[in-house]
């Protein structure tokens, strides 16, 4: 068996703890130098939270914003800094509500090609930064961020009522059509409070195959090691440029399912209303959970509580942004903890070895002397 490591355990979780340490103490002082009470806001937010309708919304934002994270996590764990996750996502939810409202299947058949319709499409768009890495160098960040721009006038132009949308009779939104009931996800019913989407579910599935496939099969251990060391990969016989590409394809994959629990547990088609920057929540939330599906899962939940819980600010007169500003407050916090950690964690190994160095030479000094 493998040996527990303390000191891993608590560098592992020193990290997002001091993360939400420091957003909550300067989210305090923000509130106090605004002249407002800096505790009232979370009392009120926690209250709102402990109505089951809230808690439903809260739930199936952090399966959307799950399987985001797990996009980009993806990305992380090759070296790979996926930023286009929300083009992705996006393209794909809109080309995946297309050819859903335009086709009727029985029921799984018509769930299941909206799915494989939605991963191809995000794959693609992902596989095109890939491939400009590996046959041109371009680093995936600049190449990422213009997808995201190209795909978002990309989606502007296919939803027009003159190409593939359509506009509802007395309104100005513009929408690609409903998609027959034969293609809704059915979920779970919370009573009064609604419903949990059931692709909710299979972001938790998901989850647990990232889990699987990094850490139980060979396709998994070349992929962190070529994102641990490119070189030391492929004198072991691993095809790094391969494996960069397969690594954007799959992040793709996963960023283009991220529109699936609103698709086909909500809204049944893609319009101007549907939700946008998810991709980029996404990076936060893989960031805070350490690239691990246990951690980007309590990730996931605590965003989408800042969220829900804060849309009841406004009613006791303190603004909902309060919660972007922690939001915000998180990112920057991660990256500082992050890095306070891992330089503490290196002088701790350091320390550590010239412990044992020391206690071995000891004892060799003993064993001389007894001679």
């Amino acid at each position: 068996m493998k040996k527990f490591d303390k000191d891993r355990l608590i560098l592992g979780l020193a990290g997002p703890v001091l993360a939400l340490v420091v957003a909550l103490a300067l989210t305090t002082v923000v509130l106090l130098a605004s002249g407002r009470n800096p505790f009232e806001p979370y009392r009120i937010m926690f209250d709102s939270a402990s109505y089951v309708d809230v808690q439903v919304l809260i739930i199936n934002q952090a399966g959307t914003y799950y399987l985001a994270a797990l996009a980009v996590a993806v990305g992380f764990r090759m070296n790979l800094f996926n930023i286009g996750v929300d083009g992705q996502y996006r393209l794909a939810a809109m080309m995946a509500a297309l050819v859903g409202a335009s086709v009727s299947l029985p029921g799984p058949l018509h769930i299941l090609l909206i799915v494989i319709v939605a991963m191809l499409v995000g794959a693609f768009w992902a596989g095109i930064a890939g491939f400009l890495k590996t046959t041109r160098g371009v680093s995936e960040v600049v190449s990422t961020i213009m997808l995201n721009s190209i795909a978002t006038a990309l989606v502007a132009w296919l939803i027009l009522p003159k190409n593939f949308g359509e506009q509802p009779a007395g309104s100005n939104n513009l929408t690609t059509g409903e998609i027959a009931e034969t293609g809704w996800f059915p979920g779970l019913p919370m009573g009064d409070g609604g419903e949990i989407y059931g692709f909710t579910f299979v972001a938790a599935g998901c989850g647990l195959l990232y889990w699987f496939v990094l850490n139980r099969t060979r396709f998994g251990f070349d992929l962190r090691a070529t994102g641990a060391s490119e070189s030391a990969a492929q004198a072991s016989g691993v095809d790094a440029k391969k494996m960069i590409l397969t690594s954007m394809l799959i992040s793709g994959a996963v960023a283009g399912l991220a529109g699936m629990p609103t698709l086909l547990g909500d809204t049944h088609t893609y319009s101007l209303d549907f939700p946008t920057g998810i991709g980029f929540t996404g990076i936060t939330i893989a960031l805070l959970g350490r690239n691990n599906p246990l951690g980007i899962a309590f990730s996931a939940l605590l965003i989408a509580f800042l969220d829900k819980s804060s849309a009841s600010l406004d009613q006791f007169g303190y603004e909902k942004e309060i919660a972007t500003i922690m939001q915000g407050l998180i990112v920057i916090s991660v990256v500082v903890s992050y890095e306070l950690v891992r330089r503490y964690g290196v002088r701790r190994q350091q320390q550590k070895v010239g412990e044992e160095l020391a206690a071995g030479h000891a004892i060799k000094t003993e064993k001389e002397a007894a001679l």
